[in-house]
Protein backbone atom coordinates (compact mmCIF):
# COMPACT_ATOMS: atom_id res chain seq x y z
CA UNK A 1 0.00 0.00 0.00
CA UNK A 2 3.02 2.16 0.93
CA UNK A 3 4.91 1.34 -2.16
CA UNK A 4 1.70 1.90 -3.98
CA UNK A 5 1.34 5.88 -2.80
CA UNK A 6 4.90 6.25 -3.33
CA UNK A 7 4.98 5.10 -7.17
CA UNK A 8 1.78 7.57 -8.02
CA UNK A 9 3.33 10.53 -6.10
CA UNK A 10 6.45 10.05 -7.93
CA UNK A 11 4.49 9.57 -11.26
CA UNK A 12 2.58 12.65 -10.56
CA UNK A 13 5.79 14.89 -9.85
CA UNK A 14 7.91 13.44 -13.50
CA UNK A 15 7.31 15.68 -16.26
CA UNK A 16 9.62 13.79 -18.83
CA UNK A 17 6.51 13.33 -20.70
CA UNK A 18 4.56 16.53 -20.35
CA UNK A 19 6.34 18.45 -23.63
CA UNK A 20 5.38 15.64 -25.83
CA UNK A 21 1.90 15.38 -24.51
CA UNK A 22 1.80 19.50 -25.09
CA UNK A 23 3.12 19.08 -28.64
CA UNK A 24 0.61 16.16 -29.65
CA UNK A 25 -2.12 18.22 -28.15
CA UNK A 26 -1.18 21.48 -29.86
CA UNK A 27 0.45 20.02 -33.48
CA UNK A 28 -2.60 19.45 -35.35
CA UNK A 29 -4.16 23.09 -34.63
CA UNK A 30 -0.17 24.31 -35.68
CA UNK A 31 0.10 22.59 -39.15
CA UNK A 32 -3.81 22.94 -39.81
CA UNK A 33 -2.42 27.16 -39.47
CA UNK A 34 -0.10 26.75 -41.49
CA UNK A 35 -1.72 24.82 -44.22
CA UNK A 36 -4.78 27.84 -43.83
CA UNK A 37 -2.01 30.60 -44.77
CA UNK A 38 -0.95 28.62 -47.80
CA UNK A 39 -4.04 28.62 -49.03
CA UNK A 40 -4.75 32.22 -48.20
CA UNK A 41 -1.88 33.48 -49.41
CA UNK A 42 -2.43 31.22 -52.72
CA UNK A 43 -5.44 33.25 -52.69
CA UNK A 44 -4.07 36.27 -52.13
CA UNK A 45 -1.16 35.94 -55.34
CA UNK A 46 -4.36 34.68 -57.67
CA UNK A 47 -6.06 38.23 -56.73
CA UNK A 48 -2.41 40.09 -57.37
CA UNK A 49 -2.09 38.23 -60.82
CA UNK A 50 -5.65 39.11 -61.78
CA UNK A 51 -5.30 43.15 -61.13
CA UNK A 52 -1.87 42.91 -62.96
CA UNK A 53 -3.76 41.42 -65.73
CA UNK A 54 -6.62 43.50 -65.77
CA UNK A 55 -4.52 46.39 -65.94
CA UNK A 56 -2.07 45.03 -68.67
CA UNK A 57 -4.36 43.67 -71.46
CA UNK A 58 -6.39 47.37 -70.95
CA UNK A 59 -3.00 49.18 -71.40
CA UNK A 60 -1.77 47.68 -74.11
CA UNK A 61 -5.19 47.96 -76.21
CA UNK A 62 -5.00 51.91 -74.88
CA UNK A 63 -1.20 52.18 -76.46
CA UNK A 64 -2.96 51.54 -80.30
CA UNK A 65 -4.68 53.94 -82.26
CA UNK A 66 -6.45 50.96 -83.86
CA UNK A 67 -6.69 47.66 -83.02
CA UNK A 68 -7.39 43.92 -85.00
CA UNK A 69 -8.65 40.86 -83.66
CA UNK A 70 -5.41 39.37 -84.23
CA UNK A 71 -3.87 42.48 -81.77
CA UNK A 72 -6.75 41.42 -79.36
CA UNK A 73 -5.87 37.48 -79.34
CA UNK A 74 -2.36 38.47 -79.00
CA UNK A 75 -2.71 41.00 -76.01
CA UNK A 76 -5.16 38.01 -74.31
CA UNK A 77 -2.40 35.42 -74.88
CA UNK A 78 0.32 37.82 -72.51
CA UNK A 79 -3.08 38.27 -69.98
CA UNK A 80 -3.01 34.28 -69.99
CA UNK A 81 0.67 34.13 -69.75
CA UNK A 82 0.73 36.82 -66.61
CA UNK A 83 -1.46 34.83 -64.52
CA UNK A 84 0.83 32.05 -64.60
CA UNK A 85 1.09 29.80 -62.57
CA UNK A 86 -2.65 29.99 -62.34
CA UNK A 87 -4.42 28.28 -64.43
CA UNK A 88 -5.51 30.14 -67.33
CA UNK A 89 -8.91 28.09 -68.18
CA UNK A 90 -10.46 29.74 -65.27
CA UNK A 91 -9.80 33.40 -66.48
CA UNK A 92 -12.18 35.24 -68.77
CA UNK A 93 -10.96 38.55 -69.76
CA UNK A 94 -12.92 41.83 -72.10
CA UNK A 95 -11.99 44.69 -73.80
CA UNK A 96 -14.23 47.25 -74.70
CA UNK A 97 -14.43 50.70 -76.20
CA UNK A 98 -16.25 53.36 -74.51
CA UNK A 99 -17.58 56.60 -75.90
CA UNK A 100 -19.57 59.42 -74.79
CA UNK A 101 -21.66 62.28 -76.22
CA UNK A 102 -21.77 65.94 -75.58
CA UNK A 103 -24.60 66.15 -73.50
CA UNK A 104 -23.98 66.46 -69.18
CA UNK A 105 -23.36 63.87 -66.95
CA UNK A 106 -26.47 62.94 -64.97
CA UNK A 107 -27.38 64.56 -61.32
CA UNK A 108 -25.51 61.32 -59.35
CA UNK A 109 -21.99 61.78 -61.35
CA UNK A 110 -22.51 59.18 -63.98
CA UNK A 111 -22.18 59.21 -67.41
CA UNK A 112 -23.59 56.66 -69.70
CA UNK A 113 -20.97 55.18 -72.37
CA UNK A 114 -21.94 53.73 -75.77
CA UNK A 115 -19.59 50.42 -77.13
CA UNK A 116 -17.78 51.29 -79.65
CA UNK A 117 -16.66 47.81 -80.20
CA UNK A 118 -15.98 44.92 -77.55
CA UNK A 119 -13.92 41.56 -77.73
CA UNK A 120 -13.47 38.81 -75.02
CA UNK A 121 -11.56 35.80 -74.06
CA UNK A 122 -14.05 33.44 -72.57
CA UNK A 123 -16.36 36.14 -70.91
CA UNK A 124 -19.90 35.78 -71.27
CA UNK A 125 -20.89 39.14 -69.38
CA UNK A 126 -19.08 41.24 -71.95
CA UNK A 127 -21.01 44.17 -72.75
CA UNK A 128 -22.41 44.60 -76.68
CA UNK A 129 -21.54 46.55 -79.78
CA UNK A 130 -24.06 49.46 -79.13
CA UNK A 131 -24.89 48.89 -75.93
CA UNK A 132 -24.69 51.96 -72.93
CA UNK A 133 -22.37 51.41 -69.65
CA UNK A 134 -22.78 53.32 -66.81
CA UNK A 135 -19.46 54.81 -65.59
CA UNK A 136 -18.67 57.67 -63.27
CA UNK A 137 -17.91 61.08 -64.96
CA UNK A 138 -14.56 61.36 -63.83
CA UNK A 139 -13.70 58.32 -65.97
CA UNK A 140 -15.38 59.33 -68.76
CA UNK A 141 -16.12 62.59 -69.68
CA UNK A 142 -17.89 64.18 -72.51
CA UNK A 143 -16.58 63.97 -76.43
CA UNK A 144 -14.08 61.29 -75.22
CA UNK A 145 -13.19 58.13 -75.13
CA UNK A 146 -11.85 55.04 -72.44
CA UNK A 147 -10.75 51.83 -73.20
CA UNK A 148 -12.36 49.47 -70.49
CA UNK A 149 -10.27 46.05 -69.77
CA UNK A 150 -12.53 43.66 -67.26
CA UNK A 151 -11.45 40.26 -66.20
CA UNK A 152 -12.37 37.57 -63.90
CA UNK A 153 -10.42 34.71 -62.49
CA UNK A 154 -12.31 31.62 -60.22
CA UNK A 155 -10.08 30.12 -58.31
CA UNK A 156 -10.03 27.16 -56.36
CA UNK A 157 -7.70 26.19 -53.45
CA UNK A 158 -5.71 22.98 -54.28
CA UNK A 159 -5.94 21.39 -51.02
CA UNK A 160 -9.52 22.54 -49.69
CA UNK A 161 -8.45 22.46 -46.17
CA UNK A 162 -9.78 26.16 -45.22
CA UNK A 163 -10.93 27.74 -48.57
CA UNK A 164 -13.64 24.97 -49.62
CA UNK A 165 -15.40 26.50 -52.04
CA UNK A 166 -13.79 28.77 -55.36
CA UNK A 167 -13.87 32.15 -54.75
CA UNK A 168 -14.51 34.76 -57.88
CA UNK A 169 -12.43 37.59 -58.21
CA UNK A 170 -13.06 40.32 -60.66
CA UNK A 171 -10.80 43.84 -61.73
CA UNK A 172 -12.48 46.55 -64.02
CA UNK A 173 -9.89 49.32 -65.34
CA UNK A 174 -10.20 52.37 -67.59
CA UNK A 175 -7.47 53.34 -69.20
CA UNK A 176 -7.68 56.96 -71.82
CA UNK A 177 -6.28 56.20 -75.88
CA UNK A 178 -2.87 57.22 -75.39
CA UNK A 179 -1.86 57.76 -79.74
CA UNK A 180 -5.43 59.08 -80.36
CA UNK A 181 -8.91 60.01 -78.95
CA UNK A 182 -10.29 56.84 -79.60
CA UNK A 183 -9.39 53.12 -80.50
CA UNK A 184 -10.84 52.16 -84.01
CA UNK A 185 -11.53 48.60 -84.64
CA UNK A 186 -9.94 47.72 -88.33
CA UNK A 187 -11.23 44.97 -89.54
CA UNK A 188 -8.04 43.23 -90.88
Amino acid sequence: MIARLLFRARLWRDTRGAVAVEFAVLAPLLILFYFGMCEVTQAMMAQRRLSHTTSLIGDIAAQNATITQSRVTDIFAIGKTVMSPFSSTNLKMCLVSLTSDTTAAASDGTRKGTVAWTANSNASDCPKAAATVTVSDGVLPKSSSVIMSTASYTYASPTSMLISKSITFKRTFYLRPRKSDTVTWATS
